[in-house]
């Protein structure tokens, strides 16, 4: 059976998980805090015993968290069959509805916000929101768009338009970070085990010289760097963010992030290797 896109809408059950001070502490150091930073340790978001600093949780950390899209339960299972392989994490967006804590409770409900046909492709867009069991208030909305390669063509809605390019003058800040040659071995102890990004046999066998680094570990790189550019580092001003994954990053390379100033409280980015874009045509909010 091919894809089905009256799965639309289908909606998981409420799954409960949680986190703990060191979870957030493995995060952030998963995506560079405290080694590539140039103007200090970040020892709020990497240590929790630091005379006079309180730990705080990067933003970007609630990409990683909840649940309700795995398993055969979960409405990714039920919008028909296709080839794992031909799957690409293409966006991932988050709002924050209240700073993320260093712990916490959720109860997570993810949806299928919308299938649409791209032609060659089909694009699948998640939605999963996540409310705070210390105070029954929504605590973060997370959403994804995954391409799945050869199965358009139906005839359906093709969706939305794609967000608004970044500016073709310069950026007005460009912020720099190297990555670890290691940084995938340390950043999959957050979840994603994919030996795609570990075991060089599987990364041969889909194309790559060497295994690749996480989408979402470069996403947290630029979120840090959108952190302190625009929030000076305060994670209770950073609203929301999204991004378009564009070209896989290998450990050990170095990411260029260029931040864009728009009209208050918004910014666009785009993240680069070189002169090769990584995550293109990205947006943040904050206060």
């Amino acid at each position: 059976m091919p894809l089905d896109p009256t799965a639309a809408g289908t909606r998981s059950a409420p799954n409960t998980s949680s986190w703990r001070s060191k979870d957030a502490l493995l995060y952030a150091l998963g995506v560079g805090a405290g080694v590539s930073d140039p103007t200090g340790f970040e020892l709020e978001f990497t240590t929790e015993n630091t005379k006079g600093v309180e730990q705080k949780a990067l933003p970007t950390m609630c990409v990683v968290l909840g649940g309700g899209l795995g398993g055969p339960d979960s409405p990714l299972a039920r919008i028909g069959t296709y080839n794992p392989a031909m799957l690409v994490h293409g966006e991932q967006g988050f709002t924050l509805h209240k700073p993320l804590p260093v712990e916490a409770t959720i109860s997570s409900v993810s949806r299928i916000a919308g299938i649409y046909d791209k032609g060659k492709a089909a694009l699948v867009v998640t939605e999963t929101e996540a409310t705070d069991t210390a105070d029954n208030q929504l605590l973060f909305t997370t959403t994804s768009a995954l391409f799945i390669r050869g199965e358009g063509g139906w005839g359906g809605d093709r969706g939305p338009a794609g967000p608004q390019k970044v500016p073709e003058r310069e950026a007005d800040h460009v912020v720099t970070y190297t990555t670890r040659p290691d940084q995938a071995l340390l950043y999959r102890l957050n979840g994603d085990r994919n030996p795609l990004h570990s075991d060089p046999s599987f990364a041969a066998a889909g194309g790559f010289d060497t295994p690749i680094l996480h989408g979402l570990c470069t996403y947290g790189f630029t979120g840090r760097a959108l952190l302190h550019t625009l929030c000076a580092g305060d994670p209770a001003r950073f609203r929301a963010m999204h991004g378009r994954f564009s070209s896989p990053v290998l450990p050990g390379e170095t990411l260029d992030i260029h931040i864009w100033h728009g009209d208050s409280g918004t910014a666009q980015f785009q993240t680069r290797v070189g002169d090769r874009v990584v995550l293109d045509t990205g947006t943040a909010t904050y206060h």
